[in-house]
């Protein structure tokens, strides 16, 4: 006979989170449950709660919502709402899971102690509220060194769910000749606001040099080519100072590629609307880019990157999102403000991108401050002719990453876990 029914709840937050975690681990658990005999098949309800996340895009909900595999989804503007009052949305059955799969841990534990559910959380780096948590899924050893020696029983390593991606085997983008190059200015308006002309000048600089590179630019599911056009022109005030423009964009006709860039200096640069295009990015040599997520996500396929943050614009701070860009408006306190980011966060903060943040240590090169697109042009030339310094980045990012097989450990804890309720 079938268990009364439970209510699996997953909490995330971004499109990375939903594509290479939970879409994983959700047809990792219908696979597992459908190989059961129809007698043993348990009865549960999948759930999605998406919570606050400053690097979301908005569309989370809508991509959710068209994998029909989810009885609910509850948007993150909603998120204190379903805190406050659950059964606005829902009725909850008395016995549920409650699984972290992206966004702050501590959403996952607040949303298991108010529903009285089970708590699961995947620690990717850290377990961060290991003594409100009743099982922990770490991707490495690393994870569950961190976990404190009195609840390491709850921790059992897994691997990395981002193994679990499956990449399409025919797109194969490289060959002796050419060289490609993934740019990645961000997607925020604070940032495209210097990635654009920064990244433009970096592609001609190179290309000025070396004819067999192709670049190739992810766009951001928060973006359109327009953006693209406004941010490389006079709009801009940061446009400025670089020299670089957009002399046309175009739709293409291509496998791969859905825009072409020509530069006013005749460089290529090919776009993406997939969102995530992980197994074109894979095919690239190197990734140019800002901080941020994404260089978490570049991590996971341990593609080589360059991370730059050009801080000689941060005077420029009306541009800018939220409140900084609000306080940014009146001179003064935009001068006080630079001021301190770039004489004591700079100075004070080691690492900038999220693989050398989490591992301690300088993986991937940074290069953060007063920079130009001619130093960062030169230093990408020298890697790309240096095979073996990039599969070095590649071997030590990979290092950092956990095992494959990830997403079927943890639908099987999952499953385990209700047949205990």
């Amino acid at each position: 006979m079938k268990k009364k029914s439970v209510a699996v709840v997953i909490v995330s937050n971004g499109p990375g989170e939903l594509a290479t975690w939970v879409n994983p681990l959700v047809n990792e658990l219908e696979k597992i449950n459908n190989s059961q005999r129809d007698g043993n098949k348990l009865d549960f309800t999948l759930r999605l709660v998406l919570v606050p996340c400053p690097n979301a895009t908005g569309k989370e909900f809508l991509v959710a919502n068209s994998w029909n595999k989810f009885e609910l989804i509850t948007k993150s503007k909603s998120f204190w709402k379903l805190l406050i009052k659950p059964s606005s949305f829902a009725s909850w059955p008395k016995r549920g899971i409650i699984i972290f799969l992206g966004g702050d841990q501590f959403w996952s534990v607040l949303l298991a102690k108010r529903l009285g559910y089970v708590n699961i959380t995947y620690a990717e780096w850290i377990s961060r509220w290991p003594q409100w948590t009743n099982k922990i899924a770490a991707m490495n050893l690393k994870v569950k060194k961190l976990v404190p020696k009195r609840y390491k029983y709850k921790c059992q390593i897994i691997g990395d769910l981002m193994a679990d991606i499956n990449l399409n085997s025919e797109i194969s983008l490289r060959n002796k000749e050419k060289h490609f190059i993934a740019l990645l200015p961000g997607s925020k308006k604070a940032k495209l606001s210097v990635g654009i002309p920064f990244f433009l000048e970096i592609a001609d600089q190179i290309a000025e040099e070396n004819k067999n590179v192709n670049f190739i630019i992810p766009i951001a599911p928060t973006t359109d080519k327009n953006e693209y056009l406004f941010f490389q022109s006079e709009k801009n005030p940061i446009a400025k100072y670089y020299t670089s423009k957009i002399k046309t964009i175009r739709n293409i006709k291509d496998r791969y590629f859905d825009y072409v860039i020509e530069t006013s200096k005749n460089t290529k640069i090919y776009l993406i609307k997939k969102h995530p295009c992980y197994e074109i990015l894979k095919e690239c040599d190197l990734a140019i880019t800002t901080v941020g997520a994404n260089t978490a996500e570049l991590a996971a396929i341990a593609l080589p990157m360059l991370v730059v943050l050009p801080t000689q614009h941060l005077n420029m701070m009306n541009a800018w999102d939220g409140i900084f860009g609000l306080i940014g408006k009146i001179s003064y306190i935009n001068r006080f403000l630079t001021f301190i980011v770039k004489y004591f966060y700079f100075k004070k903060k080691k690492f900038f991108a999220w693989p050398n943040i989490k591992a301690k240590k300088m993986i991937v090169p940074e290069r953060i401050g007063n920079i130009s697109p001619v130093q960062i042009a030169k230093e990408v030339l020298f890697l790309i002719k240096n095979r073996e310094q990039l599969k070095s980045i590649s071997d030590n990012l990979q290092k950092e990453r956990g095992e494959k097989g990830a997403a079927k450990k943890l639908a099987s804890i999952i499953i385990n876990s209700i047949k205990k309720l």
